[in-house]
């Protein structure tokens, strides 16, 4: 028999919602099963058995991230299945710029009421973001908490581990002058900047404007900002199979001049190709819109790059062709590195 409480329930805390959460998001949390999963859910620990096998000094590599303000847009559009994925994605693609594969995932949602469908479209998200980057979800915590978040609104964070043998971690002191970086596009905004993303198309004061129709974009505003992070797990690993990845930068937070320096050697800059750069009309909206410097367009958002990769020039032509044949068919040239200490020349 399942435990309830009528006194928490007066409180503002239905703990049979949670039970019928539970029951709704089990398809999904099945959909995620790899191997080195046991069975968990419901534990008061997730369960994972690491294989090791071939691995000379095993390195765990994590990762942990939330989306940030973008929930906001999935509040006023109330589409609450595809921010899991950004969630997944922004500790999953942190964890591959060490070249470490992801094993498994958990996620903490926050929320002033408990809406067990509204919960069931959450982790459906977070599945499939760990059906596309090959990891286990093994656990959670779904908190209630009245009072603190309105009704409508929650938080939505997560954490992974990943592991790679210490020999073939990336290692960016092989990094040189004249090596080549190439751009993998991302699907938009990703899930950063989102609080200017909203003073720049005054969301917050006219929600109304996420469901104008634009003929640049292909489709409404909120559709396009609510495009969930693109995850490059596979298409990495693939590529680290058969070329030497020196260096690899995740496009978040900070833009390219935040971003693109950790992965460089002291020493060592990024010189970027601007007529190169494939950036989409949604970054020409938003800039115009908020009358935005180019300087900060380039220092807070990702500009159509979701990652950089950085070569050797013998090997660029080569990574392209597994990229493109692993899925990253629009993969291109960005630009090269060169010696100094600018960290990104635009």
């Amino acid at each position: 028999m399942k435990s309830s409480s009528e006194s928490y329930r007066k409180a503002g805390v239905d703990i049979t919602a949670g039970y019928r959460a539970v029951e709704l998001m089990k398809g999904h949390i099945a959909r995620t099963v790899t191997e080195g999963a046991m069975p968990s859910i419901g534990n008061f620990g997730g369960l994972f058995a690491l294989d090791i096998a071939g691995m000379e000094q095993p390195v765990l590599v994590s990762g942990t991230d939330g989306v940030g303000t973008k929930l906001k847009l999935a509040f006023l559009m109330d589409k609450h299945d595809t921010v899991g994925i950004d969630c997944v994605a922004m500790c999953v693609n942190d964890i591959i710029c060490s070249g470490a594969k992801p094993l498994f995932f958990l996620d903490y949602i926050a929320l002033g009421k408990n809406v067990p469908e509204r919960v069931a479209d959450i982790v459906k998200g977070v599945a499939d973001g760990c059906v596309q980057a090959g990891c286990t979800l093994i656990g959670g915590e779904t908190a209630e908490m009245p009072g603190f978040y309105p009704e409508d609104e929650y938080d939505l964070a997560g954490f992974s581990v990943g592991v790679a043998d210490r020999a073939k971690l990336f290692d960016n002191s092989k990094i040189v002058s004249g090596d080549v970086i190439i751009a993998l596009p991302s699907s938009g905004v990703h899930s950063n900047g989102f609080s200017l993303v909203r003073k720049a198309f005054n969301i917050d004061s006219d929600p109304s404007v996420l469901k104008k129709y634009s003929g640049e974009l292909g489709c409404t505003l909120g559709e396009a900002l609510l495009m969930p992070t693109k995850i490059y797990v596979k298409p990495v690993l693939a590529l680290k199979e058969q070329v030497t990845i020196k260096g690899i930068s995740h496009i978040t937070g900070g833009g390219f001049y935040e971003n693109i320096p950790r992965s460089l050697p002291e020493g060592i800059s990024a010189k970027i190709d601007k007529a190169a750069l494939r950036t989409p009309a949604l970054f020409g909206l938003l800039q115009s819109a908020g009358d935005i410097p180019e300087r900060d367009m380039f220092n807070t958002f990702n500009m159509g790059v979701g990652m950089c990769i950085t070569v050797s020039r013998n090997e660029a032509e080569r990574a392209l062709r597994v990229l493109r044949a692993n899925g990253e068919t629009d993969a291109y040239i960005l630009g090269e590195t060169v010696s100094g200490d600018e960290g990104v020349i635009i």
